[in-house]
């Protein structure tokens, strides 16, 4: 008797093998490929393969996630996105994109929680640390400085 993960392992990877590493690579190198203000908005989801005739080889398409209002931007760069990506590669490989529509490709904006108000300690110490600097403005700014570091940490 043998493990299942022995077999498990040995099917998945004749049948993900190439599909998957490729579909990495492309990850991988994604800011080269489509530029580093687009590569946050659009992002590379499969690989499909067509087999066309036996003699020739299987091409692939691309297919790219991305928001309506982006994929019109990323649309007139398709030509250069190709290049880019079969560079990656070394040969013709990917032969053509196709835009996924997805509501939204860019992050959620980031919501930053409260700081945490000072203990009396803690203010008593800062204020101890930054009473023998004479410069009023530069003394104010390393309060306030201190002031954050002190909320930010986890308590």
């Amino acid at each position: 008797m043998r493990p299942v993960s022995e077999a498990t392992s040995r099917i998945l990877k004749q049948s993900f093998n190439r599909k998957y590493v490729a579909l990495g690579r492309i990850v991988n190198n994604w800011p080269q490929i489509v530029g580093d203000k687009l590569a946050d908005k659009a992002q590379p989801v499969k690989i499909r393969y067509r087999k066309t005739d036996k003699k020739k080889a299987p091409e692939a398409s691309l297919d790219i996630a991305v928001s309506s209002a982006n994929a019109t931007l990323l649309h007139y760069q398709k030509d250069l996105i190709l290049e880019r990506i079969n560079q990656v590669f070394g040969e013709r490989w990917i032969t053509s994109i196709r835009f996924v529509s997805s509501p939204s490709n860019e992050g959620r904006p980031i919501i930053k929680k409260r700081a945490a108000p000072l203990t009396a300690d803690e203010k008593t110490t800062l204020s101890g640390m930054v009473s023998q600097i004479s410069d009023d403005d530069v003394r104010e700014r390393l309060q306030k400085l201190g002031h954050e570091i002190l909320s930010q940490k986890d308590k």
